[in-house]
């Protein structure tokens, strides 16, 4: 399953997913984590040092690489340089799977050993100073959306994405990648505000949105949260000494994290899971096609100077029975 955190900045998004990271490798399932957020903070909620993190390697650094390796033998593809964040598989298209090794995930992927068991992490990059006035941050979330695209994922295997914050991620195709999005929201006006963005954004896609309460202290937040989102609200989260100790830097086992966390988590899990029966990978690239037809014609084709519409394969539907394993 591939599943995202958004929410606003401050919501607890990173938090919240770096816990669910943790419950699914303590019950031994292979997970692929991936920051994609602005803000990286993901490796160091999962327990790595400021100096570990920021000595990740940057997807967006190596994104050259990344399209050379995908684009395989396909031959609707001239040269990595025609690639875009956008660009679909076809015919001869390297896929990338979970539990595989392949030199994406070498150059791009570190374990990170959790209570229990260890995850794949990778990271976008920060945005630096260099950036600053020539790039904006979506040239990097790119890396994270052409993998994707070109991702197979089976039953009982996850990627879990810590999405940028708001509704920047509408700024692409990226926030139509995932099986299920867990939209974090405080009990406030503002941390309400990103869901309804979000909801009415999404609604064409058929976007599977689950609202997490985070920062909920009693009945009065959780009837705010209840008012504002309805059934989306999926559940909440309070207080949790043991997110105290890890924002401090000196988290217990995973195993002593409280029972009320644990069972957010469960739920969490479990929602996941039910959307595996509900998948259409049909719409999946139809909406692949989609955002690149849209990319094309809006500065794709005049920036590469190629008619990127002509690496559309008709006939080619993404899936688990596609392809072999690299």
């Amino acid at each position: 399953m591939k599943i995202a955190f958004v929410g606003k900045g401050g919501s607890g998004k990173t938090t919240l997913s770096s816990l669910f990271i943790r419950h699914l490798a303590a019950d031994g399932a292979p997970v692929v984590a991936i920051d994609a957020d602005i803000n990286q903070h993901l490796g160091v909620a999962l327990g790595l040092d400021e100096t570990e993190a920021g000595e990740l390697p940057a997807m967006g650094d190596r994104l050259s690489m990344i399209k050379d390796y995908l684009r395989g033998t396909n031959p609707r593809i001239t040269s990595a340089g025609t690639m875009t964040k956008t660009t679909p598989p076809g015919e001869g298209s390297r896929l990338l799977r979970v539990r595989e090794n392949n030199p994406v995930y070498d150059a791009c992927a570190r374990p990170v050993e959790l209570d229990g068991g260890a995850v794949r992490l990778m990271v976008t990059g920060p945005f630096t100073d260099a950036d600053l006035g020539v790039a904006c941050y979506h040239s990097k979330t790119g890396a994270v959306e052409l993998c994707l695209n070109h991702l197979v994922d089976g039953r009982d295997e996850y990627v879990v994405v810590d999405m940028t914050a708001g509704s920047d991620s509408f700024a692409s195709g990226l926030f139509t990648r995932f099986d299920i999005t867990f939209l974090v929201a405080e009990p406030t006006r503002r941390g309400v505000s990103v869901y309804r963005q979000y909801k009415e954004y999404a609604a064409d896609f058929g976007v599977v949105l689950q609202v997490v309460g985070n920062k909920v202290h009693g009945q009065e937040d959780l009837d705010f949260l209840r008012a504002e989102v309805g059934d989306d609200l999926l559940v909440s989260v309070g207080y949790s000494d043991w997110v105290r100790a890890m924002e401090k830097g000196r988290p217990p086992r995973f195993e002593f994290l409280e029972d009320a966390s644990r069972r957010a988590l469960r739920l969490l899990r479990t929602a996941a899971d039910a959307t595996y029966e509900l998948r259409d990978w049909e719409r999946y690239t139809r909406q692949m096609v989609h955002f690149h037809l849209k990319n094309a014609e809006s500065w794709g084709n005049e920036r590469l100077g190629v008619d990127l519409a002509a690496q559309i394969d008709p006939g080619f539907v993404l899936g688990e029975g596609v392809g072999t394993p690299a």
